[in-house]
């Protein structure tokens, strides 16, 4: 997401901050290669015209310019101007759902992922929110729409239901249908996914507007790919003229390296940005924030976000398993093998990588040794050939049954040598922790990350505040985070 604009804009701010002193001319050449970046990144003109025009200003400044630290005074100014354009950080993205049945009408063009998101959309609200949903199908024109709707509402738990199929009804139709079973079943919320087009056309709108003035709906959400650049930009104005649209979801936002409709998309509509699409997963839809996309933006890292994931991924009772061993210094192996487990389930290396500050330089530390995702595999694998003893008591481990495990994983003494590195050094900040203060201890490394009391507040329940795979250390570019602050190759092997 936004790699090649985080990587030009992380080579003009690394020119800004290597110097001790800048000039009216430095900065004036800073945003005429950030003009440039934009652009490149395919946001619209009128957009990045307004936002150099904005921040140009304040960053030649003699306020800046004669600051003890004038290249991260201008990095801020880029930054605030970034979360302007992206719609403040006081804009409300939550959904309007307080009266039920509250429907929730998706619309977007075929191809944008707008029966996967209605499925996302369910999850989010039946997990999070505690929601009864029903999902309705008002697509009669792709094969098979309907039945991929019911087979995610399978998906989702008794929470989520979907609409029966009874062949031959119109949309208009299928509409007063889905509200009334709404109405009977007690459902807190309806989402009615209705047809796209491969192009824009007046009978698409028409039968969209006729939906709208049926259903009513609460939330109106337009679908739209960040693939297609300012495609998507101009499909939402299209859209908004006939439905009046309230938010927007961008779709397929990891596989967009420019990002230029993300940043096009509010200045340009108006509109709210409400998610943003990640993956085919179910749980692949991460609520908008201006400020973290635009940290994420300047490779800053989004933490809040990665501690969020961290908490929905982890379970309670392990969670609270963990703090109390965690809260005497104890880390066995298979403490180490869940921290691998949750990893994976929270995107893998890539994943969280993405969102830890220095993202850029951990990655091609990563790409430099080789290390991906079947690293952790591996060394989940390794701990798995050991015996229950064993993994509890990894001084046991002599040369022959180190030599037993290597070829029970399929891999070498070297590898299993440094598996038992990684837990010594965890274990050790473990035990570091415990003295420390514990849990206390670790919201104190957090806070040194840039967590503030107040983010973790809101996240909530058990182990929210714990980082789930991370260990709970501070965050280290040239490491990875909790895991004893090692250079990722001791991870997966020696630099290739």
């Amino acid at each position: 997401m936004f790699d090649a604009l985080t990587d030009r804009l992380g080579g003009i701010f690394d020119g800004l901050t290597g110097r001790g002193a800048l000039s009216e001319k430095d900065v004036t050449a800073a945003l005429r290669e950030i003009r440039v970046a934009l652009l490149e990144a395919d946001v619209a003109l009128p957009v990045v015209k307004e936002f150099i025009g904005s921040i140009k200003e304040q960053a030649i400044g003699e306020d800046v310019i004669r600051s003890v630290k004038p290249g991260q005074q201008v990095i801020k100014i880029v930054h605030d101007g970034l979360v302007e354009m992206l719609g403040g950080e006081a804009i409300d993205t939550s959904l309007r759902i307080d009266s039920p049945p509250a429907v929730v009408m998706m619309a977007g063009l075929q191809g944008s992922g707008k029966t996967t998101t209605t499925g996302k959309l369910a999850k989010r609200l039946s997990e999070r929110d505690k929601k009864r949903v029903l999902l309705a199908s008002l697509d009669v024109r792709r094969p098979a729409a309907m039945e991929q709707l019911a087979i995610l509402a399978d998906q989702l738990g008794e929470n989520v239901k979907a609409l029966p199929i009874i062949d031959g009804q119109l949309p208009a139709d299928i509409a007063r249908r889905a509200i009334k079973a709404a109405e009977i079943g007690g459902h807190d919320v309806l989402i009615l996914d209705t047809a796209g087009r491969t192009t824009l056309d007046e009978q698409m709108m028409g039968e969209a507007a006729e939906i709208a003035a049926i259903a009513n709906p609460s939330e109106t959400l337009l679908v739209a790919d960040a693939l297609t650049g300012q495609d998507a930009v101009e499909t939402a104005k299209r859209f908004d003229e006939r439905l009046k649209l309230t938010g927007l979801v961008l779709t397929r936002m990891d596989g967009d390296g420019r990002g230029g409709a993300a940043l096009s998309m509010r200045a340009v509509t108006g509109l709210p940005i409400k998610f943003l699409g990640v993956g085919e997963k179910l749980d692949g839809l991460d609520a908008f924030d201006a400020g973290r996309l635009a940290g994420r933006i300047l490779g800053q890292g989004d933490i809040v976000s990665l501690v969020e994931k961290a908490g929905e991924q982890m379970d309670a009772e392990k969670a609270e398993r963990m703090a109390k061993k965690m809260s005497k210094g104890q880390f066995d192996l298979d403490d180490m093998a869940e921290q691998f487990r949750q990893m994976q389930r929270m995107g893998g290396l890539g994943g969280i990588m993405g969102m830890l500050p220095g993202a850029k330089k951990a990655k091609q530390a990563m790409d430099a040794s080789g290390l991906d995702d079947k690293v952790l595999k591996r060394q989940e694998a390794i701990i798995t050939s050991m015996t229950k003893a064993e993994r509890k008591k990894p001084a046991l481990l002599n040369a022959s049954r180190r030599k037993r495990i290597a070829a029970g994983s399929g891999t070498t003494v070297q590898d299993v040598n440094k598996v038992l590195k990684m837990h010594k050094q965890m274990a050790g900040m473990m035990k570091k922790m415990s003295k420390k203060g514990g849990l206390k201890g670790m919201m104190g490394a957090m806070g040194a990350a840039g967590v503030s009391p107040q983010d973790l507040a809101k996240m909530g329940g058990a182990g929210a505040g714990q980082l789930p795979g991370l260990g709970g250390g501070a965050v280290q570019p040239n490491g990875l985070p909790g895991l004893g602050g090692g250079s990722l190759p001791e991870l997966g092997g020696d630099k290739k």
